[in-house]
């Protein structure tokens, strides 16, 4: 869900899926559905090259560097990764979540990274320098990257997310000049990846990234017809991740 708070008011709602893969066990996605191919083109394909650096190289290293240029040690901890795969070679998303757990449990980190329809991406990194973030990410970030042609770059990111065994739960609340302006919303049930439960994924509206940029595009056009204000895109940040956490959400 995405609530635009500030004039032209406007809210929609859309039902869709996602991934979220241990990034230890990328290479066994095909055998989990027979359906999901690594790497190869497929009905629905993980490629290394849509994530992190998208250059194609392996991600749990890249995201370990990542985490160790912060100081993070996980200590051979588990990393997943949220997004949503390829369907029919045609992938997209909006927002990826990356999840870094310490051997011991803690939760350590949330790399929240942002794609935008213009091709460039960026990252903001969520943690407390070590400190365990548990069951429910509470944290703000400076806004420096493009994404929405109807707001502006100044203003900051709210973020709060929880994920357990049954459910995830990501809200992002943007504001400026201490203005709420957009607050969007994604909420899902986990279920086990299998080759019907991704059958009937598939069968919903909107499958895939194709699905998803037609949406995007729809919603732009019928805001920039209530009069909506277009701001240009600004050249992209040179440092693909900036550090947030620099608080609790006010």
């Amino acid at each position: 869900m995405h609530r635009r708070r500030t004039a032209p008011g406007y809210r929609f709602e859309y039902s869709h899926w996602a991934l979220l893969v241990n990034l230890d066990r990328l290479a066994a996605l095909p055998e989990s559905t027979g359906l999901v191919r690594y790497n190869r083109r497929g009905l629905v394909s993980f490629h290394d090259r849509d994530h992190g650096p998208c250059d194609g190289s392996p991600l749990r290293p890249w995201f370990d560097r990542v985490l160790a240029g912060q100081g993070l040690d996980r200590a051979g901890g588990p990393a997943w990764l949220l997004m949503q795969p390829r369907v029919l070679g045609v992938g997209f998303n909006p927002l990826s979540l990356w999840f870094g757990w310490h051997r011991d449990g803690r939760l350590l980190a949330v790399l929240a990274e942002v794609h935008n329809t213009f091709g460039d991406r960026h990252g903001y990194l969520l943690h407390r320098q070590g400190a365990d973030l548990g069951g429910a990410v509470r944290s703000r970030a400076s806004k420096c990257f493009h994404v929405s042609p109807f707001l502006p770059l100044a203003g900051e990111y709210d973020f709060r997310i929880r994920m357990d065994e049954a459910r995830l739960t990501v809200g992002i609340r943007y504001s400026r000049e201490g203005e709420n302006t957009l607050t969007a919303v994604q909420t899902g049930s986990r279920r086990p990846l299998t080759g019907p439960a991704l059958l009937r994924a598939l069968a919903r509206p909107l499958p895939g990234g194709a699905g998803t940029l037609a949406a995007i595009h729809w919603q732009a056009l019928k805001i920039w017809l209530r009069g909506g204000r277009y701001h240009p895109r600004p050249a992209p940040p040179q440092r693909h991740i900036t550090r947030g956490g620099q608080g609790p959400p006010r």
